[in-house]
């Protein structure tokens, strides 16, 4: 079976923590990966970003390719100017499959850009999609922290298009699912719930005296740990707030604890403007001992970070699943996040760590204490964050992925 898979706004490669590098990148990485194993065949195409990459790589093993199509300038480009380049984005793939005398079975889309472009190579080469949004519009516009995060219209019918055309939807949670039924009254016969994976060979509990010693933290300081991109939906502020709240109850010095960021730029001179805010807030509230901006960090280390960890915290606005949190409970590190999306059922409260109210930094600071402060409920909690996060192992990600083109193949077009 032949796969194209298409990321049409960022490449699988890229360095995670940037502003649009995240959990979508692992996914497409990782599940090409796993699809490449089990004897499927995927080209991933993606917008070229930088000249002097190569515009197809080996990198993800097994024969499966990243192809890296120039639309546009070969740069860097806002998600509102990426829109008018998709033309090129779709002829670009045409020339290349053409090129290499290809033909693929199915198409296999993230986000509503790269469904777009989807739909279109469907109507040139009559086979069929499979999109997955990963985040959601209307989502995303209801919990937005100003109007510059507002996305328009066109977004919007952009999704109501995909979700009419393609012919199948996977959903990364039954959360997902009630959110296409209700908000965009989807037809559910077509959406598959499959969340995403973990790797379990790379992500697994590494004695914490010796990640600490990795990264070069001391054995008896205690880590509080957020990865993720640095905007205002992931909710690093309301940490912050709970970080000042801890320090105001007299119990820094006693656990020692502090807290580090993983993503966006550390360097002054390359800050984004959240960035910029969220240091500004550290400066005001005296954190600046208390809280460590890292930058981005290479996947390969992120194990060692998350093993470190006394406990990790996803407080975001919204997340359509939470791949940090997936990760970090792999590697048997207790999870503290917001009940929202897919992060209230992936993390079990009071089993794999605790969900807490969206923007309630008290109730963050009441669990982060009550897990700094307890050993024994960190080991528990950490071992059965480690059997739950085996259930979402990539193999059995990919099998069900594989399960629905199958169908899809089999089904006149």
């Amino acid at each position: 079976m032949n796969i194209a898979m298409i990321s049409y706004h960022t490449c699988p490669l890229a360095t995670l923590g940037g502003k649009d590098t995240g959990g979508m990148n692992v996914y497409v990485r990782e599940i090409t990966r796993q699809l490449g194993e089990l004897g499927v065949h995927v080209d991933v195409f993606t917008r070229s970003q930088d000249e002097h990459v190569p515009h197809v790589l080996h990198d993800l093993g097994y024969g499966n390719r990243v192809v890296h199509i120039p639309a546009g300038p070969e740069v860097p480009l806002p998600k509102q100017a990426l829109v008018n380049h998709l033309p090129e984005f779709v002829q670009g793939i045409r020339e290349f499959s053409a090129g290499k005398g290809l033909t693929y079975d199915v198409i296999h889309s993230h986000y509503w850009m790269s469904g777009v472009a989807a739909l279109e190579l469907k109507r040139l080469w009559n086979i069929p999609v499979v999109n997955m949004f990963h985040t959601l519009v209307l989502m995303k516009n209801r919990v937005a922290q100003s109007p510059a995060e507002i996305e328009g219209g066109y977004r919007l019918e952009g999704e109501l298009k995909v979700l009419r055309e393609s012919d199948r939807i996977i959903a990364a949670t039954p959360a997902e699912l009630a959110q296409l039924q209700w908000l965009y009254q989807a037809d559910i016969s077509k959406i598959a719930v499959i969340p995403p994976g973990v790797d379990t060979g790379k992500f697994y509990p590494i004695p914490p005296d010796e990640a600490k010693e990795f990264i070069g933290v001391p054995p008896c300081g205690r880590m509080i740990l957020f990865v993720g991109r640095i905007e205002p939906l992931k909710g690093l502020d309301v940490l912050l707030e709970s970080i000042a709240q801890m320090r105001a109850r007299d119990v820094s010095e006693e656990y020692r604890f502090c807290l580090v960021v993983i993503g966006g730029e550390a360097d002054r001179n390359d800050m984004s403007a959240e960035m910029n805010r969220i240091q500004a807030l550290r400066e005001q509230s005296g954190l600046q001992d208390l809280v460590a901006f890292l930058g981005k960090r290479s996947q390969d280390t992120l194990p060692y970070y998350y093993s470190a960890a006394e406990v990790v915290v996803v407080p975001s606005h919204y997340e359509s699943f939470g791949m940090v949190a997936l990760e970090a409970m792999a590697c048997g590190t207790p999870v503290v996040a917001s009940q929202v999306g897919g992060l209230a059922y992936l993390v079990q409260d009071g089993q794999t760590g605790y969900t807490v109210p969206v923007d309630d930094p008290a109730a963050l600071a009441d669990r982060l204490l009550s897990l700094l402060s307890n050993p024994g409920l960190r080991q528990r909690m950490g071992e059965t964050a480690v059997e739950t996060a085996r259930g979402y192992a990539w193999q059995r990600i990919a099998n069900k992925v594989i399960a629905v083109y199958s169908d899809l193949v089999d089904l006149p077009h």
